[in-house]
């Protein structure tokens, strides 16, 4: 077990009578990094992740921490912010703080958790009558209550509005910057993008890509794209340029930006509303599980 190693998960199988959630799974989460774990729904990340929190007992394989088997000890050691954790009704901010709080033997002082999550400007408010941004900084607060070595963020910013995901990110970030080290589950792919040090992709319940995420996209593509209203496409029937339509817009991937302009301007298309874009996370996603919609 390296000493840089926080989270070691080993052939890790998951079957709920006939499914294969988890198939084989084996990843190391490195102190002091952000890991994410991606993947389509029903993928077995969910699992996977329930498995590593400790929730969920393994069919096989095994999970260590800092080289030990998980057990009680793991549970004060860890703080998990789930997609949607129950809060006590009729309590304000701070009572719920409180709360959560008094469950644990060893506590992070509540004044260094209020400033963190920056929860000053609503202390007293129910916590029924908070925003959605206010209310993911309350439930990161309560995962922390413990002071966590290791924190787990099951897709933290779903349903947030673009300035309270950023604000969130601005948290985790500085979590981080604290030593801590984070699991993050999500599916906005340009937070998993920003925040990741490392991130593996589950399909079927195996791992299907692994890396840095800047390094799997220079592995996997050397070209860029190039979006085109759609109703600029018919003008390219016949021409070298392939297009993807997507929605209003008509993608089209190449490796030399240069010549593909020049080609669009022949063609007659309108170069007003082009846009010109590296590849991303998202088609890295899109490109190894597919564009089928999940349930």
């Amino acid at each position: 077990m390296n000493s840089e190693t926080a989270l070691e998960v080993r052939e890790l199988v998951k079957h709920f009578k006939q499914v294969k959630a988890v198939n084989g799974l084996s990843f190391d989460v490195k102190t002091g990094t952000c890991f994410g774990l991606l993947g389509p729904n029903g993928a077995g990340k969910s699992t996977t992740i329930e498995m590593c929190e400790g929730l969920l007992t393994p069919t096989s394989g095994s999970i260590r921490y800092r080289g030990e088997p998980l057990g009680p000890r793991y549970r004060e050691r860890v703080g998990i912010q789930f997609q949607s954790t129950a809060l006590q009704d009729h309590l304000t901010v701070i009572e719920n703080l409180r709360f959560f709080s008094a469950l644990y033997p060893v506590r992070r002082s509540l004044d260094e958790l209020i400033a963190l999550c920056r929860l000053e400007d609503f202390l007293d408010r129910d916590s029924r009558k908070l925003s959605g941004g206010q209310r993911q900084r309350l439930l990161l607060a309560i995962a922390l209550v413990n002071d966590p070595e290791l924190l787990f963020l099951d897709e933290p910013t779903t349903g947030l509005d673009p300035q309270a995901r950023r604000n969130f990110w601005d948290l985790v970030r500085d979590i981080k910057a604290a030593g801590r080290t984070i699991v993050l589950t999500t599916h906005y792919m340009e937070e998993a993008y920003l925040l990741c040090d490392e991130i593996v992709i589950v399909d079927a319940g195996q791992i299907i890509a692994r890396g840095v995420p800047s390094q799997l996209l220079a592995e996997h593509f050397n070209d860029s794209v190039l979006e085109v209203p759609a109703a600029e496409a018919p003008k390219l029937a016949g021409s070298m340029l392939a297009g993807t339509p997507k929605g209003d817009t008509l993608e089209i991937q190449t490796p030399d930006v240069n010549a593909a302009v020049a080609a669009l301007l022949a063609a007659g298309v309108s170069l007003a509303q082009l846009r010109i874009r590296p590849r991303t996370l998202e088609d890295l996603f899109i490109e190894l599980t597919g564009r089928g919609l999940r349930e």
